[in-house]
């Protein structure tokens, strides 16, 4: 397998729990999530991470329903968790995408996607500096760098959020990819209550196909 992409989600968020289970004009956020990154070129295979936490039965079975792949892994050690979901399918590349990001766009994941390799580097993000939308965040990395961040990151951040161990030792090489125009004050994310009310409307008006472009 050439490309993964990862869904990171669960539904024991601190401050908005079972978000990703929510209806969105009366779909699940993390069906429509699916639907969309479902739409990305480049893409071989999908899969969600989510965790063994009883609470997050629901979730997984939710996913599978819908015919995804789910791994269930540690609450707490995410890295652990995102390397062992991957670890199977041995992909070249890993997409990560949080599950609190129901606006993610296909189009825009295929374009950070398709320079990856011409590239020649071990991980491209578009938020070092952030200049799309927050919520449209999108990291691409070598397998490999996950498979030596898995071994050797040892701090609670690095743990917790994934790629600051890839970001911040060091050892691999980094890119940006760049919005011509900067828009990170916008908002776009199912993060906390106040996001439910932007995020449906949009849905509402543009339907499940909108794209950033």
């Amino acid at each position: 397998m050439k490309t993964l992409a990862i869904v990171q989600a669960r539904m024991g968020a601190t401050r908005f729990p079972n978000k990703v289970m929510l209806p969105i004009n009366g779909v699940p956020l993390i069906e429509l999530l699916l639907h969309r990154l479902s739409l990305a070129k480049l893409i071989d295979h999908i899969l969600v991470a989510t965790s063994t936490a009883t609470g997050d039965k629901q979730l997984a079975a939710h996913v599978r329903r819908l015919g995804y792949e789910v791994f269930e892994g540690s609450e707490n050690n995410v890295l652990d968790r995102f390397y062992k979901a991957a670890q199977p399918h041995r992909p070249n590349t890993v997409v990560r995408i949080t599950g609190d990001c129901p606006l993610v766009d296909p189009e825009f994941v295929g374009a950070i996607t398709a320079p990856f390799a011409p590239c020649h580097v071990d991980y491209l993000c578009n938020r070092n500096p952030s200049t799309f939308p927050d919520g449209l965040d999108t990291e691409v990395f070598t397998y490999s760098a996950l498979e030596q961040a898995a071994r050797d990151a040892k701090t609670s951040d690095e743990l917790e959020y994934v790629t600051p161990y890839i970001r911040e030792s060091g050892r691999f090489t980094a890119q940006n990819f760049a919005n011509d125009s900067g828009c990170s004050h916008e908002r776009w994310k199912l993060d906390e209550p106040a996001d439910l009310a932007v995020v449906n409307a949009v849905f509402r008006h543009f339907g499940p196909r909108i794209n950033f472009g």
